[in-house]
């Protein structure tokens, strides 16, 4: 089932990392954040360079999106209202993102003179995804903080103990503690983490236009461009 070896020369390498990392590292004692950047951004460029060598040419690669509106960010620990935006987002992690994104920008900058036969496209999925729920109700989505699947308090529907599809026998009996809201179409966020299917077709619909790319490319013409 594996492609030919030429068709590895011609495949598109979709590039999406950062959330999960700097979530991580954010609730954890022993780790900077600060210090971490620096060096994940230097594994990332490792990992396209061995890709270029196997004869990868073509590369799309996403920046991270807004931590801090997140249902499992915002849940932990609480905080003061200065510490919020107007939209109810935690400035500083949104802040750590942007921080992240502006390295990574410079990474793909210093990769494009490296390796020149490459075609390397930025996206700018955080600008697709806070527009997305700031404007909310705009595309028919609502409660942009308030995660579908879940079984928490009713601001943010998150509870560490009793994650998304999450059980729990009672007598015997296997009971689902954590379940879907009525209707996820609605809902950007899923499980506290992740964006519902309706929200993630809704950002590919708004970045495959290149409108939120360097270079300004569409998706197609990224595929088309070998």
């Amino acid at each position: 089932m594996v492609p030919r070896e030429e068709f590895f020369a011609e495949a598109v390498y979709t590039i999406d990392i950062g959330q999960n990392d700097l979530t991580s590292i954010l609730f954890s004692p022993n780790m900077s954040p600060e210090n971490y950047l620096q060096d994940a951004l230097q594994h990332l460029a490792t990992v396209i360079k061995e890709i270029y060598k196997t004869g990868g040419r073509y590369f799309w690669i996403h920046n991270t999106g807004p931590l801090g509106c997140l249902p499992y960010v915002l849940v932990r620990p609480p905080v003061g209202s200065e510490e919020m935006d107007e939209t109810g987002c935690r400035i500083f992690y949104n802040a750590l993102a942007e921080k992240y994104n502006a390295m990574l920008n410079e990474t793909v900058v210093k990769l494009r003179e490296e390796l020149p036969a490459a075609s390397l496209t930025l996206v700018d999925v955080y600008s697709a995804k806070y527009h997305l729920i700031t404007h909310a109700s705009n595309y028919g989505f609502e409660n942009p903080l308030k995660a579908c699947c879940g079984n928490g308090d009713d601001k943010y529907n998150y509870n560490v103990n009793a994650r998304c599809g999450q059980t729990k026998t009672v007598n015997g009996v296997n009971i689902l503690l954590a379940k879907s809201c009525k209707d996820p179409q609605k809902r950007i966020n899923w499980d506290g983490a992740h964006y519902t299917e309706a929200a993630n077709k809704w950002v590919f619909d708004k970045i495959s236009t290149g409108q939120l790319s360097d270079p300004p490319h569409p998706l197609i013409f990224v595929c088309r461009q070998n």
